[in-house]
Formats: C-alpha cells, sequence, structure tokens
C-alpha cells in the first residue's frame, strides 16, 4: 500500500517510453494482446491522411502499367543513335505518332522512330526517347537526332514504379499525403483504416471549473488543461471525450473512470495524481481491473506525479484499456503529454511505431533540430529536466554543403538559436511562447550558454 506523501517506485522517462511500449505495443507483453483496439473501416480516399492501415496494401497491377517516355521526343532503338551527334546527325524515318491516353498502335524496326509526348506509350520495340530539343526534321517523315541515347534512357517502364502483387504499404502505417497519392495508383479508393481511437479525458478537482464559467471566484481555475489535451489529441489522430469535472472524492473519480472505459481506448485523468489526501487517481486504476498501476512517479521536471496503468477485462472481449494519470498544472501535463501519452495514443491507434533500444540515442518519434543555448539553464542532478525554449535564426554561418548538421557539441551545423522560456508549471503561456524542449540529463548540473544541443519540436 503507497502512504500519503510516497510515490511508488519512481522510474525514468526511458524506462516509462519502454514499459508504455512493453505494454501496449503488439508483442509487448501478455495485456498487449488484449489491449483494445479501434474497429477497422473502410476510408474514403480524401480522407485517408494521417490514419492508420489496418491491413496492408498489395498491388494488384503494375504501375505505370505500360512502358513511358518521360520527356517529349522520339520514341527510338538506341542503338540507332550511337554515335550522333550536331554535326553527325542519326537519320530515322518517323513511321508514327503516339496519342496521349492511347497504345503507340506500331511497331519500331531498325532505323525507325515514333514521335511521343510526354507521359506517352512507347511503341513496340522501342526502348529509348531522344529528347525532342536533340531533333531536326530535314523532311516529311524523318528526322535527325543529334545526340545518342543509352537503352531505357528517358523511359519508365511497365512496374518501375510498382510491380503487381508486392505489398505496396503495410499494416500499422500512418498515412502521408504521398502515401494517399500510392494508393491512388494503384486503384485502392477504400483502404481498410483502424478508426480514430477514443480517448476519454477526465478534468478532477474542486477548484476547476469549465472555460465558460462566467467569474472565477478566489480558489478557482478554469479547465484549460482538458481543452489544449482535446486539441493535441485530434491533431494527432484521436477523438477527445472530455467529461465534466470531477470532484476531489475517490468514489466519484471510480466511477468516473469506470463510466468511460467500455468507450474508450485510452483514458486520461487530469490531477489527483500525486500522494496526496485528495489524489485519487492510484487507487482509482488499481481497482478498476487488473494489472492496475505500471509505474507511479517519473524522475522528471516538469511532470514527476504521472502515472500509467491498464485496466483488464472491460467490456466486450474482455479487452484492456490504457490510462494515465496526470499532473494538474498545465505545462507539466502537456510536457508529459508530447514526450509519453503521445506514443501510446500511436500505438492504441495500431501504428507500427519504430523500434528504439538505444537509452543514449534519439527517440524516433522525436522531431528535432539543432540549436544554440543563449542562457545557462539550471537543473538539479538525479532527474532529467526539460525547459521550454523559443527558437530563432542565429547569424552563424550555415554548413558547407554535404557536410551535415553534425552531433550536439561537434560545433558545426547550429545555425538556430534557442532561448530558455523561465515559468512555473502552471503558467500555460510558457508552452504558448515555445517552439520546443530542451533535454538536461539526469547527470548534468544545468547547461552553459553556448551548449549545442537537440530541441524537441513541440508542433
Amino acid at each position: 500500500m503507497t502512504r500519503q506523501g510516497d510515490f511508488r517506485k519512481v522510474i525514468s522517462l526511458t524506462e516509462a517510453k519502454r514499459l508504455v511500449r512493453r505494454a501496449l505495443g503488439p508483442g509487448g507483453s501478455p495485456a498487449a494482446g488484449r489491449v483494445r483496439r479501434p474497429a477497422p473501416e473502410r476510408v474514403p480516399l480524401a480522407e485517408a491522411a494521417g490514419r492508420v492501415l489496418a491491413e496492408p496494401v498489395v498491388a494488384a497491377e503494375d504501375v505505370p502499367a505500360f512502358d513511358r517516355s518521360t520527356v517529349d521526343g522520339y520514341a527510338v532503338i538506341a542503338e540507332d543513335t550511337f554515335g550522333a551527334a550536331e554535326g553527325a546527325p542519326a537519320l530515322l524515318e518517323v513511321v508514327g505518332t503516339v496519342e496521349m491516353g492511347r497504345p503507340a498502335g506500331f511497331r519500331l524496326t531498325a532505323g525507325q522512330a515514333g514521335a511521343v509526348p510526354t507521359g506517352g506509350s512507347l511503341p513496340e520495340g522501342a526502348d529509348a526517347v531522344v529528347m525532342v530539343e536533340h531533333s531536326v526534321i530535314p523532311g516529311e517523315g524523318l528526322v535527325e537526332l543529334t545526340r545518342p541515347v543509352a537503352p531505357g534512357e528517358n523511359v519508365v517502364r511497365a512496374g518501375e514504379d510498382i510491380r503487381r502483387a508486392t505489398e505496396v504499404l503495410p499494416a500499422g502505417r500512418r498515412l502521408a499525403p504521398a502515401d494517399v497519392g500510392v494508393l491512388a495508383a494503384v486503384g485502392v479508393t477504400e483502404p481498410v483504416c483502424f478508426a480514430r481511437p477514443r480517448v476519454a479525458v477526465i478534468p478532477t478537482g474542486d477548484e476547476i471549473v469549465p472555460p465558460d464559467a462566467p467569474v472565477c471566484r478566489p480558489g478557482q481555475v478554469r479547465d484549460v488543461v482538458s481543452v489544449a489535451l482535446a486539441a493535441l489529441i485530434s491533431r494527432d489522430g484521436g477523438v477527445p471525450r472530455v467529461s465534466d469535472v470531477v470532484p476531489d472524492r475517490r468514489e466519484a473519480l471510480e466511477a468516473a473512470v469506470s463510466g468511460v472505459l467500455p468507450e474508450s481506448e485510452l483514458v486520461l485523468v487530469l490531477g489527483g495524481s500525486s500522494v496526496g489526501a485528495r489524489d485519487h487517481t492510484a487507487a482509482v486504476i488499481d481497482r478498476c481491473g487488473p494489472p492496475g498501476v505500471l509505474f507511479h512517479g517519473l524522475a522528471l521536471k516538469p511532470g514527476k506525479p504521472t502515472l500509467f496503468g491498464v485496466c483488464g477485462g472491460v467490456g466486450k472481449g474482455d479487452r484492456a484499456v490504457a490510462v494515465f494519470g496526470l499532473p494538474g498544472h498545465p505545462v507539466s501535463a502537456l510536457v508529459v503529454y508530447r514526450l509519453l501519452v503521445r506514443t501510446a495514443l500511436r500505438l492504441v491507434a495500431g501504428e507500427a511505431v519504430p523500434a528504439w533500444r538505444d537509452e543514449a540515442g534519439a527517440d524516433p518519434l522525436e522531431a528535432t533540430v539543432a540549436a544554440t543555448l543563449t542562457r545557462a539553464v539550471p537543473s538539479d542532478q538525479g532527474r532529467e529536466d526539460y525547459v521550454c525554449v523559443r527558437l530563432r535564426p542565429s547569424e552563424a554561418a550555415p554548413p558547407p554543403a554535404g557536410a551535415g548538421a553534425g552531433p550536439p557539441g561537434s560545433g558545426r551545423g547550429a545555425v538556430l538559436l534557442a532561448e530558455p522560456v523561465f515559468g512555473k508549471s502552471g503558467l500555460i503561456t510558457m508552452l504558448a511562447q515555445a517552439d520546443g524542449l530542451v533535454r538536461i540529463p539526469a547527470g548534468r548540473r544545468g547547461l552553459e550558454p553556448g551548449t549545442e544541443v537537440e530541441v524537441i519540436l513541440l508542433d
């Protein structure tokens, strides 16, 4: 039993990320196989960007379906052009013209050419195309070519882009706009995707009032965190369902959590995640079904009072649902969402999340940029600190072409400045002013001005 004032074993963010991946990722743990996923559904192509494929896409045909030209010019047998030059052009007979959207309808033999537009089909026998800029018409039915071409030059072969019967997009892929183009290319107009995961957001606290409250009396605070989290969840592909504010009573919180579990893939409880007399989230998660709380407390600032658990035996099929208890302070809650909860959302959405094993290396889910810190940032050893920063261009010259940005501390390529945004974890304006987060490792006592850092982008 956890005593008031005690966290359960406090773990690092790295350990927490791995635990969440094991708990929710396919094959990661016994509980993971029972975690509820959204049901598959067919999605119109115009709405498919950002959705997660529930099954692989296999090409039913070659793309392109025919050999085609990539330029306006003349389809030829490449060997007929060997040795061609401005002063000694190759003279060929023009035996046909290809029309767009139609088969060529003629065949080339030695000494023959066919006029072809960009994207037009190649006549049978042709293996290259000479650009029209390298041709001269000396008379009707003839063409002089002033440069040679190699076999395959200016040509895309049938199936060169996509081969029939090959898997072009795997299950678990979050569709980017270019992927939607691939689906169109293979004729898939309604890909089978997972439904957007339903995320229950439960604000708690006797002091919390709705954002539309006409007046905040002394001691009351408008519900900032739920609104901001709902926006993030929507942006990241989920469907937020924000409940009414729950008072600081265990029975009320247990009723609220039990009520949303059957209709949710992920539950976020806001506030009540610490260890005070009014903090009931850990006890409620344990009571809502095994295995219950998996960690309680992060060696992290902001965000120490964070907990995570899985509630099993929920709804049809005895499925399990992931539950987070997040700090009530806006900055703490939103930073933990960015660093940890978003990964969980992607996992329950059915996305195939990249592997991450190197504790010292970057998380593949984090989009980062290199920057130079403008001011000293203090930190206490024994925990990771994440500092909000604002980015602005520096006056330093960019690295030479091909040199690359270089790793942090290499002194090469940081062309952005990171200005710390200082403030307390209850100040939402800190994040509104910030572009990203800078990590201070647990073993460091702060960072000095001029330190090259990796900035985790907030958007």
